[in-house]
């Protein structure tokens, strides 16, 4: 009989999984992935063609860390609103959302939201 640690991950990655058949990045539209521990957010522009990140934006990051911000709503509008400028920057307007295995709800709907209002359309 397995754990329930080893079938609470298999659910998990069975979720991402089917969400992640359904998108593919390529350079003109990449896939905005986004990842959530207990204590950060942080979410990637990946181009799926080449297998490279064009951007990226996390609560790790030097200007974040002495804001104290951790894995909360406030945190998830400041790195989708700079996930978006970095975006700008390299000519990116439109992406296609990839939640993984997560609910589109709470973090993950305030970080969508705030890259939206940056200018990213998806």
């Amino acid at each position: 009989m397995e754990s329930s640690l080893i079938q609470r991950n298999k659910k998990r990655f069975k979720r991402a999984r089917s969400v992640r058949q359904k998108l593919r990045g390529s350079a003109e539209k990449p896939r905005l992935s986004v990842t959530k521990s207990n204590l950060h957010i942080s979410a990637q522009l990946i181009d799926d063609d080449a297998g490279v990140t064009l951007a990226a934006a996390s609560t790790l990051m030097k200007k974040f860390r002495s804001k104290a911000l951790g894995n909360n709503k406030a945190a998830a509008k400041m790195v989708g609103a700079e996930l978006a400028e970095r975006a700008k920057e390299k000519n990116i307007s439109t992406v296609v959302f990839d939640r993984g295995h997560l609910k589109y709800h709470g973090v993950i709907a305030e970080l969508a939201e705030a890259a939206r209002s940056g200018g990213l359309q998806f």
